[in-house]
């Protein structure tokens, strides 16, 4: 599944657009990742254990986003984006969304 932030792929063309597309997930913070940010906001530095929640959740809104796409006969997203929102105060709410889309390779005239 080839995923792309721009609107078209340059070298291929567009056949059939499916519509929007999406992959979402919701995840809590675990205690000890909520004490460690608390203690880290205190000192400075990164707060790693927030880097990894975050990584992990890009990667499975992306993987849920293919899954969509590939369910719907696309071989392609166009106009990728991800959205990350707090959620409650206490988890992290990531949605991965695009454009459905078929491609074909453009041949030289």
């Amino acid at each position: 599944m080839l995923i792309v932030s721009t609107n078209d792929v340059p070298g291929a063309r567009i056949t059939h657009t499916f519509g929007e597309t999406f992959g979402l997930t919701v995840r809590s913070r675990n205690v000890g990742s909520n004490i460690g940010a608390s203690f880290k906001a205190l000192a400075g530095g990164e707060l790693r254990g927030i880097t990894q929640l975050l990584h992990e959740c890009r990667q499975e809104a992306l993987a849920r986003l293919s899954q969509e796409a590939e369910a719907k006969g696309a071989n392609a997203v166009v106009a990728f984006r991800f959205e990350t929102t707090e959620f409650a105060g206490t988890g992290i709410e990531v949605c991965a969304y695009g454009t459905a889309v078929t491609i074909e390779p453009v041949t030289p005239a």
